[in-house]
């Protein structure tokens, strides 16, 4: 089994009116700095976020959040961010600003499975438990 690794997680918000406050989890992104991770998985419930706001551009909204998970990704196909290393890549998507599209503080926790924590950290924080 592998060692537990440190890994430092934000939430990707969408605030459809930056003015009321009023936000959507949409997604998280994680980063484990040791193993060279970073991914953000995103999950866009456009009937919730049109109750938030009726006149969202969804279309738009999908770009940005697509460039999230490039730049992630990393390479030229994401940019000129997407070039910079894999932490300065983090800590750009993870800094704090007043826009449709924002991310929580960033948290930290310790983990073997990258991949599965990104996955418990979408059931947690992000998908709607059916009834």
């Amino acid at each position: 089994m592998r060692a537990h690794d440190s890994y430092d997680y934000a939430v990707i918000r969408v605030v459809p009116r930056v003015e009321r406050g009023e936000f959507m989890n949409v997604g998280v992104i994680v980063s484990c700095e040791k193993t060279g991770y970073l991914k953000a998985a995103v999950e866009l419930d456009e009937a919730r976020l049109r109750a938030l706001d009726p006149r969202v551009d969804l279309a738009t909204l999908r770009r940005h959040l697509q460039a999230m998970q490039r730049i992630c990704a990393g390479g030229p196909d994401a940019g000129p961010i997407g070039l910079l290393p894999q932490r300065a890549r983090f800590h750009w998507l993870t800094a704090r600003r007043s826009a449709i599209i924002q991310t929580s503080t960033v948290h930290m926790g310790r983990c073997g499975d990258m991949d599965a924590i990104v996955e418990h950290l979408m059931e947690r924080m992000v998908r709607v438990a059916a009834d």
